[in-house]
């Protein structure tokens, strides 16, 4: 037997690890019932395999995209203490990060009626959410106008995400596409009017420009994601990568807001270099054989809301 048939078998050995270890950590002890549940109950589905927001979620970009969402929604002072208060975001990042992938997998991949259950949990929780600023201004979680924050700056860095780092990034025309697809779940959280397509989210998001700011909140998160992440130093090298893609795909002003310091000739050069090579190290671990034989090593799922190249699968029913 020749050297290059041994380390076939090697290499998928070490695939199949880093994919295990990778998907137990975004999706939780419960990833596998969840994805089966999701994929392979039959029946309708809000959205179709043609759908762009199957593209967007399918891919391994999101991991970016996540990272920059969480800075960019931190400039809301009054989301900000909503989720410094009740999300377990400190105590418990992983736990929140398997939540918010799972609801992402159930509303975008699974059968309407899970993703309508899914919905009405997360408005559940948000009707029990209320508190009160440092300064003393009131808020509740299921305010439409904070909602259409969180979704505003979700969306809009998934997107930056997917065009710069996604395998098939879209057209302008299928960006609009996904913004008509995030909405639905958005108006179903209790979001009103969310933006339809890439002017309206532009629109929406320099309409909240006068109330977002830095608070010290957001200047902690910013420091506990980008320089104390709860993960092993083994680990570090690689989201340091993400993390670097993160924050270049911010608004400038957003950057200038949490003071993150520019290097141009690194932003232009090794910043997307990584944040590829990274993405694409995703996709390979996280795809299956006979996709990553069908799609290419740059191509195919490995999303924290799929999980193995569950992207290209069609729903079922």
């Amino acid at each position: 037997m020749s050297a290059y048939s041994l380390a076939i078998p090697a290499l998928e050995a070490v695939r199949r690890r880093f994919g295990a270890e990778l998907f137990a950590r975004v999706a939780g002890p419960q990833g596998p019932a969840n994805r089966s549940r999701i994929h392979d109950t039959p029946g309708p589905r809000w959205f179709g395999p043609e759908r762009p927001v199957r593209a967007v979620h399918g891919d391994a970009a999101m991991f970016i995209g996540g990272l920059s969402a969480l800075l960019l929604q931190s400039l809301h002072p009054v989301a900000m203490a909503a989720v410094a208060g009740h999300s377990g975001f400190r105590g418990d990042p992983w736990g929140r990060l398997q939540r918010t992938s799972t609801f992402l997998a159930v509303t975008t991949f699974g059968t309407t009626e899970d993703a309508r259950r899914a919905v009405d949990r997360v408005r559940a929780v948000h009707e029990r959410i209320r508190g009160t600023t440092a300064d003393g201004q009131p808020y509740h979680a299921a305010d439409p106008h904070l909602l259409g924050w969180v979704h505003a700056a979700e969306v809009d860095s998934f997107l930056r995400a997917h065009r710069r780092y996604g395998a098939r990034p879209l057209d302008d025309a299928g960006y609009d596409g996904y913004d008509a697809d995030a909405a639905r779940v958005a108006a179903a959280l209790g979001v009103v009017d969310p933006p339809r397509d890439q002017r309206e989210l532009a629109g929406l998001i320099d309409a909240y420009r006068p109330e977002l700011r830095a608070t010290d909140e957001a200047f902690d998160t910013a420091r506990y994601l980008l320089l104390r992440p709860p993960l092993p130093l083994a680990a570090r090298p690689a989201y340091t990568a993400l993390a670097a893609g993160a924050v270049t795909l911010l608004p400038g002003w957003a950057r200038a807001e949490l003071r993150l310091p520019r290097l141009p000739l690194v932003e232009r050069t090794a910043v997307p270099l990584l944040g590829h090579g990274v993405t694409r190290a995703i996709r390979w671990a996280m795809a299956a054989p006979a996709e990553r034989a069908k799609a290419g090593p740059a191509d195919g799922g490995g999303s924290p809301v799929v999980g193995a190249a569950e992207a290209d699968r069609p729903p079922q029913g």
